[in-house]
């Protein structure tokens, strides 16, 4: 089965509260940028995929797509293996290209990709409500707010300084107490020295984990930390491929790996990320960029099938105001089903397509 037409479409959905609006340290927004991939073959096959966009310069569905026509036409449509060892793609366009591509074999095999994968181990993925930088009252609410939902997980960005971190917590400490697993993500926003007095005080707060709270590099930085402190660490940024996590986990450092697809370069790296963490006998989460209906679809198939992925995945999937895909994921007392169709499970909407397509 032969690649015959590949297209590349940038959309742009808004997000409504309570995930809007969305501030890190580093920027706020209230809409999610993604790229959807569409992928045709000789047999009359159509494939979906998804990789995120969001935040990056001068970025081009057309100049994505001729990129993507130029290598992709011709080629096998189901060998993946292959694809990873000869693609010269860009990571992201990358993933999203080989998220079709299995999204094609599952449809290809008659069997949902988790199935395909070795067999579905939770038929319902638990999902990590995610929010921006709140004030101390703001992010009570907002922790009440994902009790109500039934969320058992919370994530939030951080890193603005130490002290409004420590009043954002408090904040969704005092609101809803141990209802709900913490954990907080600075993006790389402080020194060794200042992560160190961060989890410190953290420590009293019961935080499920402190996520990459320092730069990705060095290593020893986050050994280092981990010796610091009793608040638990995780890393994402660090998590670029399977041989990133295999350093992390060889050194010690962290307890935690958070992998994504548009950073690993696709599903596969993802899975295999986790196979790696369940014989070290370490945690592995989905982390989020703001995921639509396929990305999201793909983090539920990984987490279903791979033992590592135990604790609630990453997810804004909530706050958005319309999905783009036909029928919207649900999202069941902060749960999301393992989608039953072949392959990803899901399929784009046209019109959606169109409405929220981005010309550029």
């Amino acid at each position: 089965m032969k690649i015959t037409h590949v297209d590349v479409t940038i959309v742009e959905v808004p997000q409504i509260p309570p995930i809007a609006p969305y501030r890190s340290h580093i920027r706020t927004s209230s809409t999610t940028q993604s790229a959807i991939v569409k992928l045709e073959t000789d047999e009359g096959v159509v494939g979906w995929g998804e990789h995120n966009v969001n935040f990056l310069p001068n970025l081009s569905g057309r100049a994505q797509t001729a990129v993507a026509q130029e290598w992709l036409i011709g080629r096998e449509a189901t060998n993946i293996t292959l694809f990873h060892q000869t693609c010269p793609l860009e990571t992201r366009l990358k993933s999203g290209i080989e998220m079709a591509m299995w999204d094609i074999v599952g449809q290809v095999a008659g069997l949902p990709l988790a199935e395909l994968w070795g067999g579905i181990i939770r038929p319902e993925v638990e999902l990590a409500a995610c929010m921006g930088i709140q004030p101390y009252s703001r992010a009570g609410e907002i922790a009440s707010w994902c009790v109500e939902q039934g969320f058992r997980s919370l994530k939030t960005k951080a890193g603005a300084s130490i002290e409004s971190d420590l009043e954002m917590v408090r904040g969704i400490r005092d609101a809803v107490g141990d209802k709900l697993k913490l954990r907080i993500d600075p993006n790389r926003a402080y020194t060794r020295e200042q992560g160190a007095e961060l989890a410190k005080a953290l420590e009293d707060y019961d935080l499920q984990y402190l996520e990459q709270p320092i730069m990705a590099e060095p290593l020893t930085d986050a050994v280092w930390l981990r010796s610091q402190s009793r608040t638990p660490l995780a890393l994402n940024e660090s998590v670029t491929n399977p041989a990133s996590v295999w350093d992390i986990l060889h050194v010690g450092a962290a307890e935690f790996i958070l992998p994504d697809t548009h950073i690993a370069g696709g599903l596969w790296p993802c899975l295999v990320i986790g196979h790696l963490c369940a014989a070290a006998g370490a945690t592995t989460i989905m982390h989020c960029g703001h995921d639509l209906g396929p990305k999201t679809a793909s983090m539920v198939h990984i987490a279903a099938c791979s033992p590592a992925y135990t604790l609630g995945n990453d997810s804004t999937y909530y706050g958005l105001k319309e999905d783009i895909i036909t029928e919207p994921l649900s999202i069941i007392r902060g749960t999301i089903a393992v989608p039953k169709r072949p392959g990803l499970g899901v399929a784009v909407d046209p019109v959606k397509l169109s409405q929220y397509a981005v010309d550029c």
